[in-house]
C-alpha cells in the first residue's frame, strides 16, 4: 500500500507541474478576438463615455486584455489616447510611426480611418517576447468624430 501511495504522490506532483507550466504559458489571440476586443470596447465608449474608456484601457489588468491581445485607443489626429502597457505612448502621435522596413504604418493607419472607417493595417513590430521584428496586423475602428480603436495580432 505504502509503494502505491508513494506512486500516486509522485504522479500528482508530476501531473500538478505540468499543468502549472500550461497555465504560464503565453496564449496567442486570433485576428477575430482583437476585432471583437476592439468592438467591445467600442460599445463600452458608447455607454460609459470617453474617460472611462480611457481609464479602463490604461487598466494593465483591464477588461480589454486578452491573451496577448489589447486595445489602444487614438485622437483622430493619431495621438494616442491610452495605452494599457506603455505610458511613454500616450500623447504621442502614431503619424509618425515607421517600421523596420521603412513602412510609415501609422500614416497607413490613419488614411484607413479617414477612407473607411475600419480595417487592417500590416507591418513589423518587435515581438514582446523575443524583442526581434515580427510580422503584425492592427485592426483598427473609427468610433465616432472623436476616437478610434485598435488592436494588433503578431503573426506566429
Amino acid at each position: 500500500m505504502a509503494a502505491f501511495l508513494h506512486r500516486l504522490l509522485r504522479w500528482t506532483f508530476a501531473f500538478s507541474l505540468f499543468l502549472g507550466a500550461s497555465a504560464g504559458a503565453m496564449e496567442y489571440g486570433t485576428a477575430d478576438e482583437a476585432k471583437a476586443l476592439v468592438a467591445k470596447a467600442a460599445e463600452f465608449y458608447k455607454a460609459n463615455g470617453k474617460d472611462k474608456l480611457l481609464e479602463e484601457i490604461n487598466n494593465p489588468q483591464g477588461q480589454f486584455i486578452t491573451h496577448d491581445l489589447y486595445v489602444v485607443a487614438y485622437a483622430l489626429d493619431g495621438v494616442r489616447l491610452a495605452h494599457p502597457y506603455n505610458k511613454a505612448f500616450i500623447g504621442q502621435s502614431v503619424a509618425d510611426a515607421v517600421d523596420p522596413d521603412g513602412k510609415h504604418y501609422g500614416q497607413e493607419e490613419l488614411a484607413l480611418i479617414k477612407s473607411k472607417g475600419t480595417g487592417w493595417v500590416d507591418y513589423k513590430y518587435a515581438d514582446p517576447v523575443t524583442k526581434k521584428p515580427v510580422e503584425k496586423s492592427f485592426y483598427v475602428l473609427k468610433v465616432d468624430n472623436q476616437i478610434f480603436l485598435g488592436c494588433g495580432v503578431y503573426k506566429r
